[in-house]
């Protein structure tokens, strides 16, 4: 698959966060929203939800651009078995921080790489250990008016002030809880013929 080196690389995602975290990486790569269908299948756990949306948004891409490499990710805040994405509003939002506080909470971040002219497709997972302190009404709400994290997993900005809700983070690639694992996602990307490093 020497070939691939010189494919174009192509995120399946509109989040800022995985773009700026591809970013890291300095491979020139374009964006492509998947708009794919999140709601998990009947009796779905949540890192399977993760890995099955990870890979669905690098195929749907992957289909529109076969000669291109692309990348899919997925993460899901998982409360002992239950999946928690994104609120998307304030009241949600609430709820989610609530339920979790004093918790520990697994988030579940897969990435999936593509590639459909080689034929190469593969997921992987990456978990990440947080633990919530007991957190007040008043201090979700101070964080929440703060951040805004109505597009995050679980409601937890962790690069912002989020990480004043947690006692401790708990992972093995230290981008994941962010969006997207970068460790992993370089392993995929050279597994697919593209030379992070040249």
């Amino acid at each position: 698959m020497n070939d691939s080196i010189t494919r174009k690389l192509i995120l399946a995602s509109t989040s800022v966060y995985r773009r700026e975290l591809l970013a890291r990486l300095r491979l020139p790569f374009d964006v492509v929203a998947s708009e794919v269908d999140e709601i998990p299948l009947p009796g779905e756990v949540p890192e399977h939800l993760a890995c099955r949306l990870a890979m669905l948004k690098a195929r749907t891409v992957a289909r529109q651009f076969p000669a291109c490499v692309v990348i899919g990710s997925d993460q899901v805040a998982d409360l002992s078995g239950q999946a928690l994405g994104k609120p998307l509003s304030h009241e949600r939002a609430v709820l989610q921080l609530q339920m979790m506080r004093g918790q520990t909470v697994v988030f579940q971040t897969a990435v999936a790489v593509v590639c459909d002219a080689t034929g190469f497709a593969q997921v992987e997972l990456a978990q990440v250990k947080v633990k919530f302190k007991k957190l007040s009404d008043q201090q979700i709400e101070r964080y929440l008016r703060a951040e805004m994290p109505y597009d995050c997993a679980g409601s937890a900005k962790s690069e912002g002030l989020g990480i004043a809700l947690l006692e401790f983070i708990d992972n093995d690639d230290p981008s994941a809880l962010v969006g997207l694992p970068l460790i992993r996602t370089c392993q995929l990307l050279e597994a697919a013929g593209v030379q992070v490093l040249g």
